[in-house]
């Protein structure tokens, strides 16, 4: 009878990982109209541009970036409470917060606008995160199948770099190795792919300062 009992409580065991938190924004009209974000304890990061996506963006994100999403989630008491302003503004989506424990138990919000700081902290990580991962997927098609288009999507690479928006940049580092070992790739995509990569290897802008305000 007691080992009956005990197989409800050794499957959840096994079933059991880090805790997890899922952002998801639905928008018809804008591009993409759907994404997905979700990020583990572990720093295990998967992207999604479609619910039923069979092929997602993995990647993953280092434990100072996870660290703070985490700690926005507890100061939103985990979604437990509304956080839906209620204030007449346009609409930006449908967007939802989700949050996963180790033991399975779940919690959500679901909100257009919050004029709680934290979540509109977290709203924007997590929006860096999905504008890291389009540019990803950009510059992947780019390097596959328009050479031509490799530099512009190196531009949008950097520019979320310099601006403290990009997420996982060691993600990166494969497509760029790629660029700057294909001499038919043009000579000013592989020098920006050479630089990033440096820059990406010492996690650190080349026209960072030290007195840069730190976001």
């Amino acid at each position: 009878m007691k080992a009956v009992l005990l197989l409800p409580l050794l499957a959840a065991w096994l079933c059991a990982g880090p805790a997890k938190l899922t952002f998801t924004k639905s928008f018809p009209g804008s591009v993409p109209e759907y994404c997905s974000v979700e990020v583990d304890k572990a720093g295990a990061l998967t992207y999604k541009e479609s619910v039923s996506d069979e092929q997602p963006i993995k990647a993953d994100l280092p434990e100072s970036d996870v660290i703070p999403l985490f700690d926005l989630a507890q100061r939103l008491e985990f979604f437990k409470s509304p956080i839906e302003s209620g204030l007449k503004v346009a609409n930006t989506g449908k967007k939802t917060f989700r949050y996963e424990s180790e033991d399975g138990k779940s919690a959500e919000v679901v909100f257009n606008y919050s004029t709680l700081e934290a979540a509109q902290q977290l709203l924007d990580r997590f929006e860096d995160i999905a504008a890291t991962e389009r540019a990803w997927i950009d510059l992947d098609r780019t390097v596959h199948f328009d050479h031509l288009g490799i530099n512009d999507s190196l531009a949008q690479v950097e520019s979320l770099w310099i601006n403290k928006h990009l997420a996982a940049p060691a993600q990166f580092l494969p497509l760029l190795n790629r660029i700057t070992s294909h001499a038919s790739i043009m000579h000013l995509a592989r020098e920006r792919a050479a630089r990033l990569k440096d820059e990406f290897t010492a996690q650190k802008p080349a026209n960072d300062t030290a007195g840069q305000k730190e976001e």
